[in-house]
């Protein structure tokens, strides 16, 4: 099998167009009506991502072709459903499992365009989300937004994994390194289970499980991140390799996102707007969750007082561990994620947290590429948040469960969040880039 595989990466390096092909239709196929639910895309992606990761393919190109791939597939499904309408039913395969189109259309009929961003991380509704929408005339220029946000997402969060194992089999990675990620990751791979797991089961208890979990696998890095030094030179390593001055732009401005300032002031506006909207119980959990968050950070940072990478021209000063950046994005978009799924069953709560997640994630890898943080302070920071997030959520659920947020509200908060974290990041950006030059 090494023997094999050896001489596929070979003969794939001299000809990447062919994996790159590969990879598009993939993408294209699990994202198409119908295709997608009988596909094991996510092995297949994992695969050629891990391939690519080899060497053959860098990470912006891996990437882009799976997410021109998946928006290719999302209109032809888009296109088939428009075109033969409620005719899609009498197919063969759809008359013998009319459920298909019966789920995914009673969910697009129920949440709209949340569903195209929420229903793309749920497996048998991703590739028939889009033909449902042509089915019911949804406009095209919303369609093709949304699913530009929503595919980008997708790309991120199926092809990453595997193209950074691929990268990290090529690289000499120092002793300990697989030994170190490997414990990291059983850790966070128990916490994702059980907690799926309880969500699925409709558990009342899973939000407990959850936080408490993540509290004590962050307490376990707090004790031994000293020892995980080769996990996080490796990583390093590996993120610094795909720095490039164009993108440097792009990841400062999605960084800014997560500067103190500006997650405080959309946090404000938040619970401003929970505050009069009279939601007592949201806005405690928000309050609670957000403010603690920033606490538990600001001591542990300098309880550690760990130094950043000498990566930058001009390191920054201020404490290394956990990510500050991390723990506010991930605190305030895992609090959005909770209250969007509120009244839906566990499997739309979970996918309402993973794409809350996106984002989060997004502005905690971004310290890495820039060079100021080490990746055991962004889980850490994501830990933090995930923890008191989990437990504030009980807490405020021991008596009864928070019910949904009224739609018309989020009409307004979503907006408003939004508004503020995009006009403060661009504000005077130029500026605020050139502490992370190198």
């Amino acid at each position: 099998m090494s023997v094999w595989l050896d001489n596929l990466t070979t003969w794939l390096s001299g000809n990447p167009q062919w994996l790159g092909v590969a990879i598009f239709v993939i993408a294209l196929l699990e994202c198409l009506a119908l295709v997608g639910i009988v596909l094991p895309g996510v092995v297949l992606l994992f695969s050629v991502a891990l391939l690519a990761g080899s060497g053959i393919l860098t990470l912006w190109q891996t990437l882009l072709l799976a997410y021109t791939g998946a928006l290719c597939g999302d209109m032809i499904s888009y296109a088939l459903g428009r075109r033969f309408k409620h005719n899609i039913g009498r197919l063969p395969v759809l008359r013998h499992h009319p459920q298909w189109i019966l789920r995914a259309e009673l969910y697009f009929r129920h949440y709209g365009v949340a569903s195209l961003l929420v229903g793309r991380f749920i497996g048998p509704l991703r590739p028939m989300l889009p033909l449902v929408a042509g089915m019911l005339n949804m406009p095209l220029l919303r369609f093709i937004l949304v699913s530009l946000v929503a595919a980008a997402g997708w790309a991120v969060a199926y092809l990453l994994p595997g193209w950074a194992t691929g990268a990290a089999l090529r690289l000499p990675m120092a002793e300990g390194f697989w030994t170190e990620a490997a414990v990291l990751l059983a850790g966070i791979g128990v916490i994702l289970l059980l907690t799926i797991q309880a969500s699925l089961a409709e558990q009342p208890r899973a939000s407990l499980l959850g936080g408490g979990l993540s509290l004590a696998l962050l307490i376990a890095i707090v004790i031994g991140w000293p020892h995980l030094d080769a996990l996080d030179q490796g990583l390093m390593t590996l993120i610094q390799e795909q720095r490039q001055a164009h993108l440097d732009q792009w990841i400062g401005t999605l960084t800014r996102l997560g500067d103190f300032h500006i997650q405080f002031a959309a946090a404000a506006v938040l619970c401003a707007l929970l505050f009069l909207a009279r939601q007592w119980r949201h806005l405690l959990f928000a309050g609670s969750t957000l403010l603690v968050t920033a606490i538990g950070n600001t001591t542990l940072k300098h309880g550690f007082a760990r130094a950043r990478p000498d990566v930058l021209s001009e390191p920054l000063t201020t404490y290394s561990f956990p990510s500050g950046h991390s723990s506010a994005a991930f605190a305030f978009f895992l609090v959005l994620g909770v209250l969007a799924g509120r009244g839906q069953s566990g499997r739309l709560r979970l996918a309402w947290l993973v794409v809350a997640c996106l984002p989060a994630a997004a502005i905690a890898l971004s310290r890495i590429y820039l060079g100021v943080h080490w990746p055991s302070d962004i889980i850490a920071g994501a830990l933090l948040a995930s923890a008191v997030c989990g437990l504030s959520l009980t807490l405020c659920q021991r008596q009864e469960v928070l019910p949904a947020l009224p739609a018309r509200l989020w009409w307004i908060i979503l907006p408003a969040c939004l508004a503020v974290l995009g006009g403060m990041a661009t504000w005077q950006l130029s500026n605020a880039l050139l502490r992370y030059a190198y």
